[in-house]
């Protein structure tokens, strides 16, 4: 087999890619950080072995943003609300859970908001090592939003309360700014991501003018924000999105993940964003990893390269989501492998 070099791309070739300035010596991988060792068990040593085999392009710096109730013993301010879990939880799934059961508490909550000068922020300092460098936090406005209000609430809140849901999201959006000016400014950082899981498998979790009204203004000031910065903007969000991907692209967006397989056509989508976005492609997690074969993982690898990379680059090899213990490590071999040695036609 044909030797390929493994080197890692250097910061300025990730950003080149990025930028549409051209394509790297190779396609950008950013798998690594999506597979999760600790849930394949007896092969969690066999899975770190192959991972060490290949180079991850990015790196990843994990911010510490608050959770909804537990604060640090020494900040019990750095929380997203202002007052202690109720005793007994709901039964519920996760997105079922409720934190703000009462808008009337928004005030006090707003007025004992998180600080992002909070030295819990920052809990990871790597020394660069002459990658590019992201930092990054999960959950940002519709996963916040029904982190804090349970789904069924959030989603009905656009038309019931928004004068509230404006008041959080603005609120939200001073704390994410601040987080990226500190964090770029005390670990260098290139870009900046975070999630928004937006659609469902058949399409969005919401209307574009709900989109429109709620979100883009916030994503607007948080995109302008990082630009100032001198730093990318990456954003991951599930789902079809597809109603979505013209607001991005005049949002500013510079890297969107996954484009969700058997969500979206992923053609038309490259087609329709013309070079002027760069795909953070995923590979599919739902089927082709759990079910396919090597094989089939190799396809998909030259079906992303070939469908999202341009002669400009704008093209980022990922996973579309975790990948965890129902992978086969032959399957997760072949995608590093192929994802380091195939180039395109």
């Amino acid at each position: 087999m044909t030797t390929v070099d493994a080197t890692p791309l250097t910061r300025d070739e990730v950003a080149d890619v990025i930028a549409g300035r051209g394509a790297a010596r190779r396609v950008p991988l950013a798998i690594s950080m999506w597979v999760h060792p600790e849930s394949f068990g007896e092969r969690r040593a066999a899975v770190e072995a192959i991972l060490a085999r290949y180079p991850q392009d990015v790196q990843f710096i994990q911010l510490g943003t608050p959770a909804v109730y537990q604060a640090p013993a020494d900040e019990p301010e750095y929380r997203w609300v202002s007052y202690d879990a109720p005793p007994v939880a709901s039964s519920g799934g996760l997105d079922a859970q409720v934190a703000i059961d009462d808008w009337a508490k928004l005030d006090d909550i707003l007025a004992h908001f998180p600080d992002p000068a909070s030295p819990h922020l920052l809990p990871n300092k790597p020394a660069p090592d002459g990658r590019y460098r992201l930092g990054h936090w999960w959950f940002c406005f519709f996963e916040r939003h029904w982190e804090l209000r349970g789904m069924e609430q959030a989603l009905t809140d656009y038309y019931d309360y928004p004068d509230q849901v404006h008041r959080l999201f603005s609120a939200l959006t001073d704390f994410y700014c601040g987080a990226m000016t500190r964090a770029h400014e005390a670990l260098g950082l290139d870009g900046i991501f975070t999630s928004d899981d937006l659609g469902a498998q058949a399409g969005p979790m919401f209307s574009p003018a709900v989109f429109r009204e709620f979100f883009t203004p916030y994503y607007r000031r948080m995109i302008d924000h990082a630009h100032a910065l001198g730093l990318h903007f990456w954003l991951h969000a599930c789902g079809n999105i597809a109603p979505f991907l013209g607001d991005f692209i005049d949002l500013g967006l510079d890297v969107l993940h996954p484009i969700q397989k058997y969500t979206m056509d992923e053609r038309a989508i490259a087609a329709a964003a013309d070079g002027r976005l760069t795909f953070w492609a995923g590979l599919d997690v739902q089927q082709v990893i759990p079910w396919g074969t090597p094989d089939d993982v190799r396809r998909e690898v030259r079906f992303l390269v070939d469908t999202f990379g341009r002669p400009t680059g704008r093209l980022i090899l990922g996973a579309g989501n975790g990948i965890n213990e129902d992978c086969p490590l032959a399957s997760l071999e072949a995608l590093l492998d192929e994802g380091l040695r195939y180039n395109g036609r």
